[in-house]
């Protein structure tokens, strides 16, 4: 049976941290808020290996935009208020705003890095195409630009808007120990499983 974002987004809320941020960041008003990264598209993987879905979750990812102050002492207020607002969930929630991520993205990781216009700019630049996907948290809709085959099939493609072999060999590798039957598509093998 094929992953419909229905599915992905059910197999996520499993996890109780998921539904709880997914239930309380909407009230926080976050511009063009969304929750994302391993803290889904991992538990599609936990599912399809019968672990419980936040197995190997380190953190959740919550992404924003908001280009009206690109401060650092904005986006740690933002951080803050998200914190405070989840801290008795005994998580950690990792909070950026991905308008300030071409401000510190080359020191960090000695590449450039676009100004993105919107959140889903940066679901887009993940280094693995399978594991762009989002829930927006304004309406619950999921935003998967690759779709969910991929996922589904544990096949994991280097992100060609990010293209960083070393970077996403480490990744996809790091994701392969821990759930052994994923696919690591070579450059070559990038257009076929």
């Amino acid at each position: 049976m094929a992953l419909t974002p229905d599915g992905l987004i059910a197999q996520a809320m499993q996890d109780p941290v998921n539904a709880a941020l997914a239930k309380r960041l909407p009230g926080l008003g976050l511009k063009q808020g969304f929750l994302t990264a391993g803290c889904l598209f991992q538990a599609t993987w936990n599912h399809t290996a019968g672990r419980p879905p936040g197995w190997g979750v380190k953190d959740y990812d919550v992404f924003y935009f908001d280009d009206s102050d690109l401060s650092w002492e904005a986006e740690d207020a933002v951080i803050r208020r998200v914190h405070e607002a989840v801290a008795d969930l005994g998580a950690t929630v990792e909070v950026k705003n991905q308008a300030r991520v071409h401000l510190w993205y080359e020191q960090r990781f000695k590449a450039p890095y676009p100004r993105l216009r919107s959140a889903r700019d940066g679901i887009d630049r993940y280094l693995i195409a399978c594991t762009r996907v989002g829930i927006d948290l304004a309406d619950g809709s999921l935003y998967a630009p690759d779709g969910l085959d991929d996922l589904a099939a544990g096949i994991l493609r280097m992100n060609p808007l990010l293209p960083m072999p070393e970077m996403f060999n480490a990744k996809a590798r790091d994701y392969q120990s821990r759930w052994p039957w994923l696919r690591i598509a070579t450059c070559a093998s990038s257009s076929t499983p």
